[in-house]
């Protein structure tokens, strides 16, 4: 499966909405939006996972696309950043 970022979602999408979005290119494997920790708000964003040829083909044609009046931004996930540990102070 290959994982797609999804920017520049409308607040009032749902998973069923992206997932009907996307299934037009093949079988969505999961979706995941991402929500504020503290406020339970939606962020704007989430990552859908596809078949990498269904995924080539829905970022080719989803990227930059008008869903329900916001632009979307659609491109490969990049990899979680992990951070270096601080080094602690004597």
């Amino acid at each position: 499966m290959k994982r797609m970022y999804v920017g520049n979602l409308p607040f009032s999408c749902t998973e069923e909405d992206v997932r009907a979005l996307f299934s037009r290119f093949g079988e969505v494997g999961a979706v995941n939006l991402i929500h504020d920790r503290e406020t339970g708000r939606p962020r704007g964003f989430g990552f859908v996972e596809m078949q990498p040829e269904a995924a080539a083909q829905a970022m080719s044609e989803l990227n930059g696309v008008e869903f329900s009046g916001r632009t979307l931004k659609v491109n490969e996930a990049k990899p979680k950043r992990s951070f270096a540990p601080r080094p602690q102070s004597p």
